[in-house]
């Protein structure tokens, strides 16, 4: 079902929820976040929705989008209300705002909030430099923000280092999980060495490859050299050195990874890269900070570039933990 509340106010908007809740008897019940996406440009915001959707199959919540119209029209709120089929396990509220009322999200957002439940920000298109000091990222307790959707995304990335605050997150990190799992059931197998340096592989402008140089770089505390690649499309290859042999993890194609260390068969490992829906759903599977997310972004001065890249200073971050550990 979907309901177009033009020219409306948060007042009405509230009014017509609690009609809808009375009628069907279960709408804005039993959920177990608010979440707030921010859409600037407005050419993805279906795609957004379907993902939001989709996460709210395991985690039920009221999704209140944030579409920011043109600043020079006159002030108006239109929104639309999708629950039932159109809205997966959540109810989906719809804010256009127009004239001033675009720098003014928060205190639109506000009232519609869901009472005693944690709030994730998104932003799933280009998001703040500081999104803790953003107003929609101020009233969260977890903020997540996607890298790769900038159109400087290793800059965007670098940015945002500078102004961490717990509860951020980059959905460029989240598409690190299955890679860092490889890595670590890797080293878990014999022989039992330490890794005396390493190589991460992939696209220039990736986001994810820097953070994975960089969590490599902070947890085994050895030289970490970040190769750009003018083929690959995100994470090509990490490859660590150890006295008996190098462990290499490589994905030409972006599907299938393929794993060889000396004394072990080489495996063929699914690797595909993952989609926003899967990032998000994991995402809001936690909501307390993300000390590994942040201890890479510490690694992110510790490794060297290739040629065409830029070094890292060398400063060290207090953090210290086994790569083992680091898996979360």
């Amino acid at each position: 079902m979907i309901i177009d509340l033009p020219s409306t106010t948060t007042s009405q908007v509230n009014r017509k929820l609690v009609e809808l809740r009375e009628r069907g008897g279960a709408v804005a019940l039993g959920r177990v976040l608010t979440l707030v996406i921010v859409d600037d440009d407005g050419e993805h915001l279906e795609e957004h929705i379907d993902a939001a959707n989709e996460a709210s199959r395991e985690h039920p919540c009221r999704v209140i989008v944030v579409a920011r119209g043109s600043r020079t029209a006159a002030a108006r709120v239109d929104a639309q209300i999708r629950v039932g089929g159109d809205a997966g396990a959540s109810e989906v509220v719809i804010l256009r705002l127009y004239g001033p009322l675009v720098s003014h999200g928060q205190s639109v957002v506000i009232p519609l909030l869901l009472s005693d439940t944690p709030i994730v920000t998104w932003w799933p298109g280009s998001g703040p430099k500081a999104p803790a000091q953003d107003p929609l990222g101020e009233i969260a307790q977890r903020r997540i923000t996607d890298s790769a959707a900038e159109r400087s995304p290793v800059r965007a990335l670098t940015t945002r280092r500078k102004s961490y605050v717990e509860g951020d997150t980059d959905l460029a990190w989240t598409r690190l999980t299955n890679w860092r799992a490889q890595l670590v059931a890797a080293l878990d197998l014999p022989p039992h060495e330490k890794v005396t340096a390493a190589t991460v592989t992939g696209e220039a402008e990736s986001p994810s490859t820097e953070l994975l140089a960089g969590w490599l770089a902070e947890y085994l505390d050895v030289p970490v050299k970040r190769v750009k690649s003018t083929t690959a499309q995100g994470i090509q290859s990490v490859v660590l050195e150890r006295r008996s042999g190098p462990v290499e993890l490589t994905r030409p194609d972006g599907k299938v990874g393929k794993l060889t260390q000396p004394g072990q068969p080489a495996r063929r490992i699914a690797l595909h890269r993952r989609n926003t829906k899967d990032c998000l759903i994991e995402e809001l599977r936690r909501l307390d900070p993300d000390e590994v997310y942040e201890a890479a972004l510490h690694g992110l001065d510790k490794f060297t570039a290739g040629a065409n890249g830029k070094s890292g200073d060398g400063k060290k971050s207090p953090a210290k933990k086994s790569a083992k550990a680091a898996v979360s």
